[in-house]
């Protein structure tokens, strides 16, 4: 018993042993009481507030559930210092800063919890751009939580924000412009937003370089998942001063074609079959009368007769666009069939006026 006695009573960093034991004890209590508060008082508080008929209190409850379970160690650890007398300003730094999360904590859980709320702000905006401003508004808000949480605790510990970016030099420039940077990226995600310059799930082709769907609008950057299934981060600071081109606002699809037939169609033919390709587009179900129609016999090229045809399908949808134009295709050919013509392809004739008379007579001798 004495040995146990003169153990205990042993100074391990200037403090006797049986007070870390009592600490560690009084620490462990707290991590029970924790337990407890988890297993009885919150599942009990989930059925009362269950049995309401607003869901206030539900979210509520799941915003300071997590912050509550924290308070216990928070506690526990305050416990753990003062009963091994150590009350310096290292600790109480320590515990106020844990404090300081724990409610930071709470607002960065609101966010998830009131996402709903967010997204019925967001619609206000449209429904088309619901999605990527309550996307934006909830990455601000956990931006502005973090950044806020950080410089409270830097306070707590007696720095100076301010001061201490003025004292970082060349550090503190280097800060300055990336946040000047960072908040050219964040009004041009504004702007995009602002002006519906394109949504989630849009195909966009930006500065007639990136060409992609649209994965992802964030607070700095927008992502873009190209055909080749690589994904591109583009700041929006750069989207907001390039050319945009938005594939998926439009509603057709142009068809453009050059028809080359031979030299030996005649005239009488070219008519009727520029006629008959005319009116097989204005009776075709998916070509847009509403939109330029065009057939007219266009040009002499070098080995052909061409025609030209212009027009538009109803659809944007690629797959569908390339069905449309296929049946036009096929149809045209039917025509040209029909009407004794045929396509034709690059050729060259070569015409000789006079024979020399050498070559001549070796022709005569060679029969």
């Amino acid at each position: 018993m004495e040995k146990l006695n003169q153990f205990l009573n042993e100074i391990f960093l200037g403090v006797p042993i049986y007070k870390w034991a009592l600490a560690v004890a009084i620490f462990l209590l707290f991590l029970f009481f924790r337990k407890i508060f988890t297993l009885v008082i919150t599942k009990s508080l989930k059925i009362i507030v269950s049995k309401t008929k607003t869901r206030i209190d539900d979210k509520l409850l799941e915003l300071i559930e997590g912050p509550l379970k924290f308070l216990f160690i928070v506690f526990g650890i305050w416990a753990f210092f003062d009963t091994i007398g150590v009350e310096n300003e290292l600790s109480q730094h320590i515990i106020r800063s844990l404090f300081i999360i724990n409610i930071f904590w709470m607002f960065f859980n609101g966010i998830y919890i009131f996402r709903q709320e967010i997204d019925k702000f967001a619609e206000k905006f449209g429904k088309e751009l619901s999605r990527e401003v309550a996307s934006f508004i909830n990455k601000s808000l956990k931006a502005f939580i973090i950044v806020l949480g950080t410089v409270a605790i830097l306070q707590e510990w007696g720095i100076n924000v301010s001061a201490l970016l003025a004292s970082m030099g060349l550090g503190g420039l280097a800060f300055a412009l990336a946040a000047k940077d960072t908040a050219a990226n964040l009004f041009g995600g504004l702007s995009i937003l602002a002006d519906k310059t394109f949504k989630i799930g849009d195909w966009v082709l930006i500065d007639n370089k990136i060409e992609g769907i649209v994965e992802d609008i964030g607070i700095r950057t927008t992502k873009i998942r190209t055909f080749e299934k690589s994904l591109i981060t583009v700041p929006n600071s750069v989207i907001s001063n390039s050319p945009v081109e938005n594939f998926s606002r439009r509603d057709n699809r142009r068809i453009k074609l050059l028809i080359g037939i031979t030299y030996d169609t005649p005239q009488e033919k070219i008519k009727k079959i520029v006629q008959e390709i005319k009116d097989m587009l204005l009776k075709h179900p998916h070509i847009d009368k509403n939109l330029t129609l065009l057939v007219n016999f266009y040009e002499f090229a070098d080995s052909s007769l061409n025609i030209f045809v212009y027009c538009y399908s109803d659809t944007s949808d690629w797959a569908k666009w390339l069905d449309i134009k296929e049946d036009v295709q096929f149809k045209i050919m039917e025509i040209v069939e029909k009407n004794g013509s045929a396509f034709a392809f690059p050729s060259q004739s070569i015409y000789v006026e006079k024979i020399p008379e050498e070559l001549q007579e070796k022709l005569s001798k060679s029969k």
